[in-house]
């Protein structure tokens, strides 16, 4: 029986793991597999037990781009017709926190995939780069967007004009990632900071996300305008009583999203 090219585990505490499953070809991320993805984080953002999803290559590689046999025979309409933005705006849209754990390559749609995340922890063997234009193309998934709102200019044209590859370390230095660590404790400590999140009020993690994702786009003036109103909606949630409640009485608060 064939190995799926995508496994999902349902963890304890309200995490869900997703593990990207094929290891012959790097995780290259073929359509087959992005249409599996996508469907699975539409299914996990409306799943109320899930609080919290980890996203993985597994121990050796996170992906390592698209599928280049994919390229030989594409042309435009073909690249136009499938709409893949559909399968990248199902990772976007998701409410959920999203936390990466990258160990080995996260080369062209995996650098891509792994920036949707909200948190990437990285092993020291990861390796982040956009090489699209080592084979006459160029980034398609946010490469050229969300590097330089990421790491700034220079350092994203650098990138994405050569296709060079840097190391978690330096990665690390220029705030691409969250946090490097031992490649054995990647997706532990993924999985770790995913509990920790999966605790909290989910309506106050989607709140967060919601408004660090539009603001960054927005003039200060507007985006703390929308901060605040976030803020003050929050006083009406049964979870917002229960946080204060919890802290005043030195207990762990018990959220049910409400």
């Amino acid at each position: 029986m064939e190995e799926p090219i995508i496994r999902y585990d349902a963890l304890d505490k309200g995490v869900g793991l997703i593990t990207l499953n094929r290891p012959k070809v790097r995780n290259a991320l073929n359509t087959e597999l992005r249409e599996q993805m996508a469907e699975l984080f539409t299914q996990l953002n409306d799943d109320p037990q899930i609080k919290a999803i980890v996203l993985t290559g597994g121990d050796t590689v996170f992906a390592a781009g698209a599928d280049i046999n994919d390229f030989l025979t594409t042309k435009t309409v073909d690249a136009y017709l499938r709409h893949s933005e559909r399968y990248w705006d199902a990772i976007t849209d998701c409410r959920k926190p999203i936390i990466a754990a990258v160990n080995g390559y996260a080369l062209g749609g995996g650098c891509e995939l792994a920036m949707h995340a909200d948190i990437i922890v990285a092993g020291k063997s990861a390796k982040f780069g956009q090489p699209e234009i080592k084979i006459g193309l160029m980034p398609g998934a946010g490469g050229t967007q969300r590097l330089f709102r990421v790491i700034g200019k220079h350092k994203a044209m650098k990138l994405i004009l050569t296709g060079d590859m840097i190391s978690a370390d330096a990665a690390d230095q220029m705030g691409l990632v969250s946090e490097v660590v031992d490649d054995e404790t990647t997706i532990e400590r993924a999985i770790a900071i995913a509990e920790t999140l999966a605790g909290y009020s989910p309506i106050a993690l989607a709140q967060i996300k919601e408004v660090a994702n539009l603001g960054v786009d927005m003039p200060l003036q507007g985006a703390l305008a929308l901060e605040r109103k976030a803020f003050q909606i929050l006083f009406d949630t049964e979870d917002q009583k229960e946080g204060a409640k919890a802290f005043l009485e030195k207990r762990d608060a018990h959220y049910k999203g409400q």
